[in-house]
């Protein structure tokens, strides 16, 4: 999402880099590139206008004029009042008695029933034990797609789908349960089966009305939930800062969740949002899978939009992609040198659920220019390639690559669909890697390898 804005922003700091002393002038057309990126970017102008006024005032002052690296410090000051731009980080509040109460509220179409899946999975994984409440009774496939989803993640899902309820008083016939009446039975179920947090999945509209507004607000008085969290759609710029705006004014938000930060929109929204309706962000969803939610921290989008990398998040998504088993006897191979072509698949195919490639190595810094002049989807072509190479190879040949010959190579190649050459790549790289693994085993190495025991 960020890719522009973050791709302009490093070339205006580029050019204020390679300059050994800063003048006024200097900073000032800088500031003008800076402006003009953000506002290409779809960020709000207010917040745009705001933003660089205070990066102004603090890099013609003092600060930058005693630094020895001049252009670092503005690029500091960028950071810094970047991070202060996004707020603070995103934290649940699930303090008092169980089950907390997290009502998702959001337009039709924005990912709530998603989301909510997502953010059952994210609260399994800190220890909490998640009921997800099915309390959308205007979209007709809204419960029966949150029953599917909370069976892929094994996670409960309370739903009275169109049970009807008693007769009101003074009216004939049976009537289909209320959202409200859902939701409090829901809380009850949850207190009663020892859930220590209940996500409620609240009906969208196309567009904000009474109707809505009122159904959520007889749901927040049924439940008291600690946290309402607004899920608006990252690709929509603009808008969803104005629905965010409206949403708070009318039921009082706690929290935002961003989905679809994973798209090619310009990233103004992310940016003007807090700003803006002072709501803070609390989780970002950064792709389809039931895994991909992040949590809102300023300071690592920060870092990633002026191109310094962020590798705490990339190591959050190694420790859940990898177990500490996996982990364990990984080490294992590495010391023992038994490191074979089946273990190197295997990596491989967990490697990629932590996410695509290029985006991965966006995170390393260093890295981030060498990530973009890759083709689009080169290194998952690669990934494929590779795996389908292995797998067409028998189990002895995965253990023992050196019984590869011109015939065994033929059959691997015929049967993976790639070339000879192809083959013959994957072989030498992967003995390389192998040679690497004994000089580590080596005198030269031991120091290293004692950190691996």
């Amino acid at each position: 999402m960020f890719e522009s804005l973050s791709e302009k922003l490093q070339d205006a700091f580029r050019k204020l880099s390679s300059k050994g002393r800063i003048s006024e002038s200097d900073i000032n057309r800088t500031l003008r590139e800076v402006r003009l990126a953000l506002l290409g970017a779809d960020v709000n102008y207010g917040v745009v206008r705001d933003f660089t006024r205070r990066i102004g005032e603090r890099a013609v002052g003092a600060e930058v004029a005693r630094s020895l690296t001049p252009a670092q410090t503005v690029i500091k000051i960028v950071h810094q009042e970047l991070v202060t731009l996004l707020g603070a980080p995103g934290r649940l509040d699930l303090g008092g008695k169980p089950p907390a109460a997290i009502m998702l509220v959001g337009l039709y179409g924005s990912g709530k029933t998603t989301t909510a899946a997502k953010l059952a999975v994210h609260l399994r994984r800190t220890g909490q034990r998640p009921l997800l409440v099915a309390a959308d009774t205007h979209r007709p496939a809204a419960i029966s797609q949150l029953v599917t989803l909370g069976r892929q993640i094994d996670v409960p899902v309370y739903s009275e789908g169109d049970r009807p309820q008693p007769p009101v008083s003074g009216i004939s016939g049976l009537r289909p349960p209320t959202a409200s009446s859902i939701c409090a039975n829901a809380l009850k179920h949850a207190r009663r089966e020892g859930y220590t947090v209940a996500v409620f999945d609240s009906a969208g509209r196309l567009q904000i009305d009474d109707d809505m507004m009122g159904e959520l607000d007889k749901i927040r008085q049924a439940i008291k939930p600690q946290e309402v969290l607004l899920v608006a759609d990252a690709m929509t710029g603009q808008e969803a800062v104005a629905v965010a705006e409206e949403f708070n004014r009318r039921v009082g938000l706690t929290g935002l969740i961003l989905t679809k930060v994973d798209g090619d929109a310009r990233g103004g929204a992310a940016l003007s949002i807090r700003a803006v309706t002072g709501v803070p962000i609390k989780f970002m969803g950064v792709g389809e899978r039931t895994s991909d939610l992040e949590v809102f921290y300023p300071d690592r989008l920060a870092s990633r939009i002026l191109g310094m990398g962020d590798v705490l998040t990339l190591i959050e998504r190694a420790e859940g992609a990898f177990s500490q088993e996996q982990a364990l006897k990984m080490g294992e191979k590495l010391r023992t040198a038994s490191f074979t072509l089946e273990d190197f698949v295997d990596q491989l195919q967990t490697v990629k659920k932590m996410g695509p490639l290029g985006e991965l190595l966006g995170m390393i810094p260093g890295l981030q220019q060498f990530a973009k002049e890759l083709p689009a989807g080169a290194t998952e072509r690669g990934l494929i390639v590779t795996e389908a190479i292995i797998n067409s190879m028998t189990r002895q040949e995965r253990h023992s690559p050196t019984i590869i010959n011109a015939s065994r190579k033929r059959r691997i190649a015929k049967g993976s669909g790639t070339s000879i050459q192809q083959v013959n790549q994957l072989l030498r790289q992967f003995t390389q890697m192998q040679q690497m693994i004994k000089q580590l085993q080596s005198g030269r190495g031991r120091g290293i390898m004692s950190l691996l025991r």
